[in-house]
């Protein structure tokens, strides 16, 4: 059965819960202090979580190499790749299409490092802890994170913003993507966090089982009875380890010691069937553990229940959609937002017709005065015959949501609420170049979602 409910109200209250003792304050997630050079610190981004930044606040990326459909792309550590060069044409790395065909707007296409700046050494810098130096090919020193080389991305225009890449991963097919960098989680060892479209969910880091708590525990105490015990399993605690920020320890049964986290003790769900599982909120009284919860989107929007799991919808129910686009030239560079070529995205949602993609593919129009609570959420104005951002009351402009700083759309296909027509639409199910639904939660697919 489909049930639409409010975001903000329902939604909070469903994957967003938290122990009342941690309501009066930001739930922001910890992170293990470390040696940085001078003109370097972290910032807690509010989806990411802590990242590392510049003395100007700008969030720090790499790009790691991965294996694509036709042949590996990214950065090996050591080695920085993001050069000036300006690359006309693909490379057939992800495509069916062979490499050398021309790429859209190909005078005006910039270089990788046009839109992805190297974070630059000064010549007496000194490595410090897992921060090396790097010689880039063009001579110039490069700050690595890791062995990475470290760049900034011109999407990002204030301190907070990580729109030039995600930590959370979809599919090899989306390409080689930058990731923003930071410092690893404070959480015990045997814990590990996990980027989903929902927060930085907290699971067992050797076998990826998510870890819950339950409204029937008070803070510090549990009462999982005999029954309850059947079906979840205590996160058991070393006997030397000791109370530490969001952590502590309870004796859930004489001798036996049981992690806490931010007071309220946490279980594994013998039921879960995947890894990264949202199934266990599903029991009246069992949340999902988040080190840092997502924010939600502004006031109006809603959640669809569905059978397979729950996607964004709009004060309407109707279905929300997010549009994926990398190149497939040698610097794999994004084309999903405003500011880069819409060839690909009126190619796929109106066969190179803006008219026809505005109808198959209508914006998401955000009412006037509209306001985000949120950075991951804003309004933006688009001119639809380009795709790129128009000047405020613009003739013919539309007043927009956005997510992650890129319009959010229907689907013309969408009949009644909760309908998904248009989900998986486009090249490798909406990967690469197409439109997937805004899954928070998506037991077929994933639970991590489209980006």
């Amino acid at each position: 059965m489909r049930q639409i409910a409010s975001l903000v109200g329902v939604l909070a209250a469903a994957f967003l819960m938290l122990p009342a003792q941690a309501k009066d304050k930001p739930l922001l997630e910890e992170y293990v202090r470390e040696p940085m050079p001078p003109g370097f610190k972290v910032i807690v981004a509010e989806f990411e979580g802590p990242v590392f930044a510049d003395a100007k606040g700008k969030t720090l990326y790499n790009w790691p190499r991965i294996g694509l459909r036709n042949g590996d792309a990214g950065e090996q550590k050591g080695k920085p790749a993001c050069d000036d060069h300006k690359y006309t044409d693909n490379a057939g790395l992800m495509s069916p299409y062979p490499g050398g065909l021309e790429l859209p707007e190909v005078e005006t296409r910039p270089a990788c490092t046009d839109v992805w700046p190297p974070v630059l050494a000064k010549p007496d810098a000194k490595p410090v802890g897992k921060w090396t130096i790097l010689d880039r090919p063009d001579g110039r020193k490069q700050w690595a994170y890791d062995g990475y080389a470290l760049y900034t991305s011109t999407l990002d225009r204030e301190p907070g913003d990580v729109f030039g890449g995600s930590r959370k991963r979809g599919t090899s097919e989306e390409g080689a993507q930058r990731e923003p960098v930071g410092p690893p989680p404070n959480v015990p060892p045997g814990f590990a966090v996990s980027m989903v479209a929902t927060g930085r969910l907290l699971i067992i880091g050797a076998t990826g089982r998510s870890v819950y708590y339950s409204d029937h525990d008070a803070p510090g105490k549990s009462n999982c009875d005999l029954q309850c015990l059947r079906e979840w399993t205590p996160v058991l605690a070393p006997q030397s380890v000791r109370a530490q920020g969001d952590w502590s320890v309870i004796q859930s049964s004489p001798g036996v010691n049981q992690w806490a986290f931010r007071k309220m003790p946490v279980y594994t769900h013998v039921l879960d069937s995947r890894n990264a599982s949202l199934e266990g909120s599903d029991v009246p009284g069992w949340h999902n553990v988040y080190t840092q919860p997502a924010p939600p989107p502004p006031e109006g929007f809603t959640v669809n229940d569905m059978h397979s799991g729950q996607v964004l919808g709009d004060a309407k129910g109707m279905t929300i959609y997010v549009y994926n686009c990398n190149d497939d030239a040698i610097d794999q560079l994004s084309c999903n937002h405003p500011d880069r070529p819409q060839a690909y995205r009126f190619a796929v949602c109106g066969r190179g017709d803006p008219d026809l993609c505005l109808k198959n593919f209508p914006y998401v129009i955000a009412p006037k005065g509209a306001k985000s609570n949120s950075r991951i959420w804003s309004t933006m104005d688009i001119d639809p015959q380009t795709g790129k951002k128009a000047a405020a009351n613009a003739p013919g402009a539309l007043h927009v949501w956005a997510y992650r700083d890129r319009p959010v759309y229907y689907c013309s296909r969408d009949k009644k609420p909760g309908d998904i027509e248009c989900d998986t639409w486009g090249e490798f199910n909406g990967a690469r170049n197409g439109y997937k639904a805004f899954w928070l939660r998506d037991d077929f697919g994933g639970n991590a979602g489209s980006r």
